[in-house]
């Protein structure tokens, strides 16, 4: 045991070497600074990259010039890509790789164009060495992707469009900006046939605009056309040729009318309005060719043109829910003297006038709840903007009433601002100046009475604890003390409640002589703040219920113990490693968290099933190494995962509140309160188990600073019969326990060991050791010696 000890510390030394920035050439005796790409333009995953882009890779030192040679670098289509330094890719782009020695960088220029809308994979391989002879350790692969081709994504007149006005500036938009110099009488052009109209060409915006020297000719097809000369401002053209067509008109005609045909609801004020497809010869827009009736019965009124607008203002308003017929005929004329191709015919029908179905309370109805919220439903959808405080209005005699009056669907609410008074008869009145969304009024004030309950309501006296009260404890039972004996039936779980924001706090509710108490089902959270209400479900013994909802808040006291240490994003990982990986034997398993290794490659992860058919488990998780090409993005997530290692790691060693407690120098049989741990060598966990005890806080946290290695000792079969476990008590969770390593950790035999270790070095789980936790190393690896199960804390 004591030989392979020493074996595996060499390795990781080693490995740690290699980690924090030594290299070795095969030809070189010394260790120095590996050569690393630090960046590259365009970044890896970069999109609408020009189709002229200049690649530039940028090393963290100076480079063997006599390396950067045709093979050093590869740019390639997406069929495939250098990972190994060989050239072998079909796909390859031609170009000149240069070496900039002032800024420690290759440049690439393609020999051609790249392609628009395609990924490409830039490749550094291996065979390129610093000065000292360094080479790259693993070929650098990045893809990016370059713009998308630009498109015509709409015309003005669409394709196929007909009765288009002989006056018509024909446009297309593009997909982006364009350059402008490419948009031109070159590029767009509009044909009549094989017949070319002479015209401007004009581009603002992401718009070509063509210009017709003369006006259309009537009843023609034109055809317009975008060539592939029109380019975008980088230089992308368009894939085709973009052509539509459109037929230009006659005879004028009725595009539109207000109100529309067969509209209702029509107002009793309306002007009637017809717009024309074109300019109109306003001598022929008369009471002759605009008319309107009610069946055969013609309805008096003036007729005017504007624009391209004929408006018949009728001398009267029109009836409640009638039908109205409107008629433009064939004598309104266009300038050029053609008519309408047929009479325009339409109908509409106006609005009714709106009455209050149903009141609530009822009219004369007594007995009235204090806390009535008092509602009138209309036959119809009103004018919200109508139904105000002065429009429906609440009265104790000569007295308003204040309120709220709000209105949803059909229905206006008024919602007294303090609850009614007991045993008042109050009047409730809608006035005419409620109106539908036709504009019509209601014909009359609608008025109905009622009388409220004759009895007082009760209240909440006092709560415990008061409302913003601060360091509650976290065992306190929650009670409100009312004016008067309640219903006990209507004080349930239902009525009295305690929340943290929207979530449900689990309790039992009890009622005795005139005050409710909410019990909860476990400790308070510390550090929380609670929000407890008694709804106007809880009523008297006379039935009278709480006026409204009785709402308040306090906070439990801090959480014992240091703050937690955050974790980022390494918080997904069970394991993560800066070199290795590895499960030696038996049928270990990683339960809801994922494994990682940065910088470490997909090689150095071993003796798992879906890895290379070891024993190991991964359940509900996945595999991730510095070299995975897929998913993408793999490399830079796992690159932030280990810097917030680094962060929690860091935060974890310097925490310095509450004041640190020196650790036993044997944590075996000891009981802990939370707090911060710490040790200027080795921590030990041997001589029996150690007890972290929450004190009832389940948001307790610990925090172990181990200057060197830490190492728990257990033997024996599962459970470890002599020590070595970590046992949480008082509601202490595995998720608020940090073991800080300043160098290597060792998990004991047959062990149940709890939290998440943060270690300098390298991890070792030991025969058949369960952890409820994650094993985090910064630079070393990560054993799990055999039969190891680490689940999500």
């Amino acid at each position: 045991m004591k030989t392979r000890k020493l074996w595996t510390t060499a390795i990781a030394a080693f490995l740690l070497a290699a980690f924090i920035g030594g290299c070795k050439d095969e030809n070189v005796e010394t260790v120095g600074l590996c050569p690393l790409v630090v960046s590259t333009n365009p970044a890896n995953l970069a999109t609408g990259v020009p189709l002229n882009q200049v690649i530039t890779i940028t090393f963290n030192e100076a480079m063997n010039p006599l390396t950067i040679t045709p093979t050093a670098f590869v740019l390639s289509s997406p069929s495939g890509a250098r990972t190994d330094g060989s050239s072998k890719n079909a796909s390859e782009i031609p170009g000149n790789l240069t070496y900039d020695a002032a800024n420690f960088a290759m440049v690439f220029t393609p020999a051609v164009k790249l392609k628009p809308n395609a990924i490409y994979t830039g490749t550094v391989a291996t065979s390129v060495k610093d000065v000292a002879g360094n080479a790259l350790q693993v070929a650098y692969v990045w893809t990016f992707a370059t713009v998308a081709s630009p498109t015509v994504i709409s015309t003005d007149p669409i394709n196929n469009a007909t009765s288009v006005a002989i006056s018509k500036v024909v446009s297309a938009t593009f997909s982006a900006p364009m350059d402008p110099l490419t948009i031109n009488a070159t590029t767009f052009t509009i044909s009549n046939g094989t017949t070319a109209v002479a015209g401007t060409v004009s581009y603002t915006g992401s718009t070509a605009s063509f210009t017709p020297t003369a006006a259309l000719s009537t009843n023609t097809i034109y055809t317009g056309t975008i060539t592939t000369g029109a380019k975008n401002v980088t230089g992308s053209a368009l894939a085709n040729n973009y052509v539509w067509s459109f037929n230009t008109g006659g005879s004028p005609s009725v595009v539109t009318t207000d109100p529309l045909d067969l509209a209702t609801a029509v107002a009793f004020n309306k002007v009637i309005t017809a717009t024309f497809s074109e300019a109109m010869d306003p001598l022929t827009i008369t009471s002759s060719s605009f008319t309107l009736k009610i069946g055969a019965l013609s309805v008096l009124g003036a007729v005017s043109y504007t624009g391209s607008t004929a408006s018949f203002t009728p001398t009267s308003n029109l009836l409640a829910s009638t039908t109205y017929t409107a008629t433009v005929t064939t004598v309104a004329k266009n300038v050029a003297g053609n008519p309408i191709t047929s009479n325009k015919v339409w109908s509409f029908t106006t609005a009714s006038i709106p009455t209050v179905l149903s009141t609530d309370p009822l009219n004369l109805a007594i007995g009235v709840a204090l806390n009535k919220v008092v509602g009138a439903t209309f036959s119809e959808a009103m004018n919200a903007l109508t139904i105000t405080s002065s429009t429906f209005t609440l009265m104790n005699g000569a007295t308003p009433v204040l309120g709220a009056v709000n209105y949803a669907g059909t229905t206006a609410t008024f919602t007294p601002t303090v609850a009614l008074l007991a045993g008042i008869t109050y009047t409730a009145k809608i006035t005419t100046g409620a109106t539908s969304v036709g504009g019509i009024s209601l014909a009359n004030d609608f008025v109905w009475t009622f009388t409220t309950l004759n009895t007082t309501v009760p209240t909440v006296l006092s709560t415990d604890p008061l409302n913003l009260a601060t360091g509650v404890a976290l065992n306190k039972v929650i009670s409100a003390t009312f004016s008067e004996a309640m219903d006990p039936l209507t004080i349930t779980g239902s009525t009295f409640t305690l929340m943290i924001g929207a979530t449900p706090v689990g309790g039992s509710v009890n009622y005795s002589g005139s005050t409710a108490t909410f019990t909860p089902t476990s400790n308070l959270l510390s550090g929380t703040t609670y929000t407890a209400t008694i709804t106007t479900g809880a009523k008297s013994l006379l039935t009278v219920p709480l006026a409204s909802n009785f709402v308040w808040t306090f906070n439990t006291g801090a959480p014992l113990g240091p703050l937690v240490v955050n974790l980022g994003s390494v918080a997904r990982f069970g394991i993560i490693a800066g070199v290795g990986v590895s499960n030696n034997a038996g049928p270990s398993q990683i339960n809801n968290l994922d494994v990682g290794i940065y910088p470490g490659a997909r090689s150095s992860i071993t003796g798992f099933f879906v890895v290379d058919g070891g024993p190991g488990l991964i359940n509900n998780g996945a595999f991730f190494a510095a070299d995975d090409i897929a998913p993408p993005g793999t490399n830079a997530m796992l690159n932030q995962a280990q810097l917030d290692l680094v962060a929690a790691y860091n935060q974890a060693a310097g925490a310095t509140t509450p004041a640190p407690n020196v650790a036993p120098a044997d944590l075996g049989g000891q009981t802990l309160a939370p707090g911060i741990w710490t040790s200027a060598s080795t921590m030990l966990l041997q001589n029996g188990n150690l007890t972290l005890d929450a004190q009832g806080d389940a948001n307790a946290v610990w925090i172990f600073q181990i200057g060197s290695g830490f190492t728990s000792v257990g033997s024996g079969p599962f459970p470890s019969a002599s020590g070595g476990n970590v046992i949480l008590a008082g509601g202490a969770q595995a998720k608020n326990v940090f073991w800080q390593v300043g160098s290597s950790a060792i998990i004991g035999d047959f062990t149940s060991f709890k939290g998440t270790v943060l270690a300098f070095s390298s991890i070792t789980m030991n025969s058949g050791a369960v952890a409820e936790g994650r094993m985090l190393a910064r630079n070393g690896s990560v054993v799990m010696t055999s039969t190891n199960i680490i689940n999500k804390p």
